[in-house]
């Protein structure tokens, strides 16, 4: 393919292609569509690509992402969020799915990844001391963990649960509830999904 595309849309496909889920024949036609797309559109997405590193930055105190102007994340300093609840995510992008639901009012805190022996992941790498200071400065009065249902993300959350006891730090842990998703047949649910399914069975 080298000798039949010119080298500047080659560049593309290839960079294209390093993006996560992104195989060959996307990178072909995400390029295909970036070259015929209007040139001040490219543009416009080039830019905003080359703004991304330095608009962006983490929170401080949740680790959250926020804009380079801001000092914390106002998912913390709002005056209607309830600082004495945290919900703990491994990832910034989880924050966002717990916030469409609009049900929730207390903060986050970011672990930054999960426990994953296997990717070079242990606790040292997660920002767990920072989770801890927390709950003594904002007298925190419930965590809950809300890492993904997944082995790392039960990895972690019992690694937390046992880390925050033996810290013997007076608050309440609770678990984000799992259950079968609307439109699954039980065939197809994972077992980690059916043993919390099981678990958090109510009376009916």
């Amino acid at each position: 393919m080298n000798n039949l595309l010119p080298k500047a849309l080659l560049n593309v496909i290839d960079e294209l292609g390093k993006l996560p889920g992104v195989g060959a024949r996307t990178a072909e036609r995400y390029a295909y569509y970036l070259l015929r797309a209007k040139q001040v559109n490219v543009a416009k997405l080039a830019d905003s690509i080359n703004a991304l590193h330095s608009g962006v930055k983490s929170c401080p105190v949740t680790f959250a992402l926020i804009d380079a102007s801001e000092d914390v994340s106002p998912l913390y300093s709002a005056s209607d969020r309830d600082k004495t609840t945290i919900a703990v995510v491994e990832e910034p992008l989880d924050i966002v799915a717990l916030e469409r639901t609009g049900q929730y009012k207390g903060t986050y805190h970011v672990l930054g990844g999960a426990i994953s022996p296997i990717d070079g992941i242990g606790p040292e790498q997660l920002h767990i001391p920072e989770l801890t200071k927390r709950i003594a400065d904002d007298d925190v009065q419930e965590i809950i963990i809300a890492t993904n249902a997944s082995v790392e993300g039960e990895s972690t959350a019992l690694f937390l649960q046992k880390f925050i006891h033996d810290k013997n730090l007076d608050v309440k842990m609770t678990r984000l509830a799992r259950g079968i998703p609307v439109g699954v047949d039980l065939e197809y649910a994972d077992q980690i999904t059916l043993s919390h399914a099981l678990e958090g069975r109510r009376t009916l």
